[in-house]
């Protein structure tokens, strides 16, 4: 469940105990146990974690289940009051799931918060066209709607030596691209006495791979030095997620983030005016405690005339033990659903826009090793992250770079033509 952090970390857990000589299995009939690394962002995703650890539970009484994740590392000792939970592995614990099970140890998760250094976690999975790195966890902002500094502790860095290691290694294996993944990226080198920037410039010096991708950032993590930086990069790809989570400043200062909406409209524009046709995704918490008719239209206002790309939006959602949850002028359901909807219908129309902004140029695609499944066309991720179908069948072309002209959109699939 929950972040590109728990996806890699998932496909950590899964190598862990097939090394280990377990295997997977599809069906929760059929297995011996059911792990599931969690969530805890809402309280929705801990409702949607135990619904599933006790579906796992009927539908195979013998089953054991493992809770791991950030839930797991939050609420420890109370979970295994739940007589659908066998274990309780925190979050650093769960990188060598195996040997924690070994032990016959109930809950294992250990205090987080005095966690002083990143523990590196590697994957040898060379089966996916794109590789991911985790270079960061946890995170020392307090915003008074998230729970995760509390699961996740204090920011905590990769060593750049690991790093582009790591990246190298990729390289070596065939991979043309490598996503960089953690809690807050952009906190990376805080505890080293460095800069995310100088650990960018290592990569663009020192690491053989194509190209490689930010997680998202924090507006005032990105500063113009870094921006000069990235756009004379030969191994950027243009795309950037920017953690806004609003575009009102009264409901900014609500959440405790420390920057207006002035500010990062002009960041957008300047990243617009320095990137050729960038991609420029964004959060946004539609119906925050206090939120009302009024701000929210201020935030409406400020996202329809700013150059984001797309826009993910969803309702907010009170999560017990952060300090959100205890203001008063919480919303009714009905209302933060409409309130994300109409955001939603921003987001469509921009996106769209950018596409067609789009037509007629030409990118450098990366060719996944899945095809069309309804045509067998090839299919492939530009470095502005746009999915382009081909006009090719050649399944020699996969995992390889092509240069490919947009020529329509439509049915929501972008078409392109390669051009070798």
């Amino acid at each position: 469940m929950g972040c590109k952090s728990n996806q890699f970390e998932s496909s950590i857990i899964i190598e862990n105990l097939i090394a280990n000589g377990m295997e997977q299995v599809k069906n929760i009939e059929e297995a011996d146990i059911f792990i599931l690394n969690s969530c805890t962002v809402t309280h929705k995703s801990d409702n949607e974690a135990f619904y599933l650890l006790r579906n796992a539970k009927h539908k195979n009484a013998n089953i054991i289940n493992v809770l791991t994740g950030c839930i797991a590392q939050v609420e420890k000792d109370e979970l295994l009051k739940q007589d659908y939970i066998d274990f309780v592995i925190g979050n650093d614990e769960k990188l060598k799931l195996y040997e924690h099970l070994q032990s016959g140890a109930k809950v294992i998760a250990g205090d987080i918060m005095h966690r002083q250094k990143f523990t590196p976690a590697t994957l040898s999975d060379m089966t996916k066209t794109r590789a991911s790195l985790k270079i960061q966890d946890g995170c020392d902002n307090r915003c008074t709607y998230c729970i995760i500094p509390f699961a996740r502790g204090k920011s905590r860095s990769a060593e750049s030596k690991f790093i582009i290691e790591q990246i190298n290694n990729f390289a070596d294996n065939g991979f043309k691209e490598v996503v960089f993944t953690g809690i807050h990226i952009g906190q990376w080198g805080k505890d080293i006495g460095l800069e995310l920037l100088d650990l960018l410039k290592e990569v663009e010096e020192k690491t053989h791979i194509h190209r490689y991708r930010l997680g998202s950032l924090n507006p005032l993590e990105i500063t113009d030095e870094m921006l000069g930086f990235l756009a004379k990069s030969e191994k950027f790809a243009p795309h950037f997620h920017l953690s806004l989570q609003s575009a009102c400043n009264k409901t900014l200062r609500s959440m405790n983030r420390f920057y207006t909406v002035e500010f990062y409209l002009d960041q957008i524009e300047r990243i617009n005016s320095m990137f050729n046709l960038p991609f420029l995704g964004s959060d946004i918490i539609a119906g925050f405690a206090g939120e009302t008719e009024e701000d929210f239209e201020i935030t409406r206002q400020n996202l329809e005339k700013s150059g984001l790309t797309q826009i993910h939006t969803f309702p907010y959602s009170i999560r017990q033990g952060t300090v959100g949850a205890e203001r008063d002028g919480h919303l009714p359901d009905s209302v933060k659903e409409e309130r994300a909807n109409i955001i939603k219908e921003i987001s469509k129309r921009k996106y769209e826009k950018f596409v067609t902004k789009n037509i007629g140029t030409i990118h450098e695609i990366h060719i996944e090793k899945r095809p069309q499944k309804a045509t067998g066309l090839l299919k492939g991720v530009s470095e502005n992250y746009l999915t382009i179908v081909t006009d090719s069948k050649d399944l020699s072309l996969t995992n390889t770079l092509q240069r490919v002209k947009i020529t329509r959109a439509c049915d929501g699939q972008i078409y392109g033509e390669l051009i070798g």
